[in-house]
């Protein structure tokens, strides 16, 4: 697995980052609109098996390759699990020149100070470890900004550069994840603040570094423009942050240089139910209007 053709295809590749990462609080909800009920499975092991059931079906579509989908994020575990025999990774990488991402965080604290952070993770040093010799390029993580508080947007950008320092040092590319809530009355003030502080976080890497970012659709177009340009930067991604995916998709067309990274969107209109032609078919449609989105701009 070529870490150096991994990183060319994240630098320049044409198309956007899968999120396949619906951890437990998420799944029951993942599996709701996929038409899969709770009545369904009566343990956390069988909601798990169905969720990876629903990915695998995802990953395996024709439609899933590399020509338009340059990554895609795992939960920890779809990447302990196996495609078709391989390991998710490996699958992702040699059969669809997908490059594999790791979700790592352990979900959220309580709010303070308009602001949630991450729960602390005392098993990142093992879990990196095991992404790398699974073959991960590189790693996710999120915070989650409410309101336009200096104080609190510094705290979480704070938070998620030490972390991304920790994965740094496992040779992973950690990808940033400072979510501002979509539905808050001051979001414009808020990614004026959140632009600063990440700023002046990237100027502070060495030069050898690079991460990735993952941000909310911004009120102004272009608005990140100064992040899709830093040298220390990578790629800026796109969260679709619950906006449905044409209003996403449009939003995602205004600016430059950013991809997309959507979740619900991608697996918007897709349910167990579907035969595999129906499945195919709108996850192809869904593919190809995330993709020209991405490279519109």
């Amino acid at each position: 697995m070529s870490k150096q053709n991994q990183a060319d295809q994240m630098r320049t590749g044409n198309g956007f980052i899968a999120a396949l990462d619906q951890s437990g609080g998420s799944t029951p909800k993942a599996l709701g609109l996929y038409g899969i009920g709770e009545d369904a499975y009566g343990s956390d092991e069988e909601m798990f098996g169905l969720i990876h059931d629903m990915r695998a079906r995802i990953v395996k579509s024709p439609a899933f390759t590399g020509d338009q989908i340059i990554g895609a994020i795992l939960f920890e575990r779809t990447m302990d699990s196996e495609i078709d025999g391989k390991p998710s990774a490996t699958y992702l990488w040699e059969e669809r020149r997908v490059v594999p991402f790791l979700k790592i965080d352990k979900g959220l604290m309580d709010e303070v100070d308009g602001v949630r952070l991450m729960k602390p993770n005392d098993g990142l040093d093992a879990l990196l470890e095991k992404a790398v010799k699974a073959g991960i390029f590189g790693t996710k993580m999120r915070s989650v900004i409410d309101a336009a508080s200096p104080t609190g947007i510094a705290a979480v950008v704070a938070q998620q550069f030490e972390v991304g320092k920790q994965i740094l040092a496992h040779g992973l590319v950690p990808i940033i994840e400072p979510e501002v809530t979509i539905s808050i009355a001051d979001k414009a003030q808020a990614e004026e603040i959140l632009l600063a502080e990440i700023l002046k976080h990237l100027d502070a890497l060495p030069e050898d570094q690079q991460v990735m970012l993952k941000l909310t659709l911004p009120e102004t177009a272009n608005a990140y423009k100064p992040l899709v340009d830093h040298p220390r930067v990578m790629r800026v991604v796109a969260l679709s942050g619950g906006y449905p995916r044409d209003v996403a998709n449009t939003k995602l067309s205004q600016n430059t240089g950013i991809i997309a990274s959507f979740s619900r969107a991608l697996t918007e209109g897709l349910t167990a139910q579907q035969n595999d032609a129906e499945f195919d078919a709108t996850l192809s449609n869904t593919i190809a209007s995330i993709y020209a989105a991405s490279v519109a701009g």
